[in-house]
């Protein structure tokens, strides 16, 4: 189990995270949803032990950092370094030390040329390949679909649904809803700094209602059209 007990982040006098508790059953799948600043990347940052926080994060899996990847919105990649030297930097962090790299290259990326020059949907897959090399148990996609062509976002969630099916623990932020629906155990809708409610599977159509009702068609009648 993963707890989340009174999670508190703050940005100066912005208060980001507000006193978040929330138990994560291990082995599955859980999508965090919610508007753009409702605090789910900094959620996933202080998770990833990249943010201090106010409030515990606790797990059954010790040290949870060490067996945690994150794959971040917009992944950060050394100057003047391959597409295959960065895939071996991961391998290499968590001692897989014979990778098949052509094997594992399911996205066909130009691993000899330098990652800083991929495009914004190659730098994403790119990324996404060096977290699955490290085989963690447990595994953060933050917008894992975005700027991805539409071939790849159906690999990518056919990955995330074998990931799931095998025992480890998926957390997945997405702006294109039906990704989240079509492989998530439990939603999470995310609103200025807390979880707002939790969905399971059978409620996700009165999520789907909720979130048009409360994001979009309050922003679309503003427009007096």
């Amino acid at each position: 189990m993963i707890r989340i007990n009174k999670l508190s982040k703050n940005f100066g006098n912005k208060e980001v995270l507000k006193s978040i508790s929330h138990d994560f059953e291990l082995g599955k799948v859980y999508g965090i949803v919610g508007e753009n600043g409702a605090g789910k990347t900094t959620f996933f940052r202080c998770m990833a032990g990249l943010e201090t926080h106010a409030g515990d994060i606790t797990s059954s899996i010790k040290p949870l950092k060490d067996s945690l990847g994150y794959l971040q919105t917009e992944p950060y990649f050394f100057p003047r370094i391959t597409g295959k030297e960065y895939l071996q930097l991961f391998a290499n962090s968590h001692d897989e030390t014979e990778v098949d790299f052509a094997k594992q290259n399911i996205f066909d990326l130009p691993l000899t040329k330098y990652a800083e020059d991929y495009s914004t949907g190659m730098k994403k897959k790119l990324a996404l390949l060096a977290v699955l090399l490290q085989k963690n148990e447990v595994i953060i996609l933050d917008e894992p679909f975005n700027g991805v062509d539409i071939h790849s976002n159906l690999v990518i969630k056919e990955i995330i649904d074998k990931l799931g099916k095998s025992g480890k623990t998926i957390f997945i932020c997405s702006h294109i809803f039906s990704t989240l629906t079509d492989v998530c155990d439990e939603i999470i809708f995310m609103d200025e700094g807390v979880f707002k409610k939790v969905y399971q599977l059978s409620d996700y159509t009165q999520l789907e209602e909720e979130m048009k009702k409360k994001t979009i068609l309050e922003s679309v009648d503003r427009l007096d059209l």
